[in-house]
């Protein structure tokens, strides 16, 4: 049996992590526990900045030094004293996943715990929705899934930008007003299921490859998708 933490940014990721990566990987014995990051005592959900999220990243390293941690937060409003920020490298950097690349490594290296893999969302959660808009069908009328669907024509998921008019979350809210980020998430990447969403973003991809490398004895590959009977109902 491996265990890894995932400290997530908030609810969304939470409930994401819980109801489809849980299950899939539980049949593979990797058992992965989401955790809300803390910003203040009582308080959590959202990054407000990397120097109250190191603590808690070094935390759950040592707690259990025969698990594993990761991360997973938006690369849109990071708040920018995340390590790599501030570098050179970092206002080369045109591309998402470049710039992804570039925290994570540098993440990496800040904490420099044996047990520690980042992964940095590019560019936020809502993009990994883009890859089958269709599934807003249940939750949204013809002509926003015609607009969602139209983004999807011209754009990689992963490659949806960082502007504050049209991250991916702006974009699918400017067509379906009444959508509710912690609701309507979760159900719609469910829909979509973890085979497509690992087939259309690469580097959303490459960090479950780094998860499957945990199993030490993969038992199968089976296409398993199920969302937890909470989100069924």
């Amino acid at each position: 049996m491996t265990r890894a933490y995932l400290l997530v940014e908030g609810q969304t990721e939470e409930t994401f992590v819980r109801d489809l990566l849980t299950p899939r990987y539980a049949r593979m014995e990797l058992y992965l526990t989401p955790i809300l990051v803390s910003t203040s005592p009582g308080h959590k959900g959202g990054l407000v900045s990397y120097a109250k999220v190191k603590p808690q990243i070094e935390r759950l390293c040592k707690q259990d030094a025969r698990a594993y941690v990761s991360t997973m937060f938006d690369l849109y409003r990071l708040p920018n004293d995340f390590p790599g920020q501030r570098s050179r490298q970092w206002s080369e950097l045109r591309n998402g996943t470049d710039k992804a690349r570039l925290v994570e490594n540098e993440l990496a290296r800040d904490i420099n715990q044996r047990n520690f893999i980042p992964y940095i969302q590019v560019h936020e959660y809502e993009a990994l929705l883009f890859v089958a808009p269709q599934h807003f069908a249940n939750w949204a009328n013809a002509e926003a899934v015609c607009q969602l669907q139209a983004v999807r024509a011209d754009h990689e998921p992963e490659e949806i930008n960082d502007h504050p008019d049209t991250a991916p979350s702006k974009r699918i809210r400017a067509a379906m007003p009444q959508y509710q980020k912690t609701l309507h998430g979760p159900l719609i990447a469910c829909d979509i299921g973890l085979d497509a969403l690992r087939a259309a973003c690469p580097h959303f991809a490459q960090w479950l490859r780094r998860l499957d490398e945990l199993i030490a004895s993969q038992k199968g590959s089976g296409s398993v998708e199920e969302c937890s009977p909470r989100l069924r109902g």
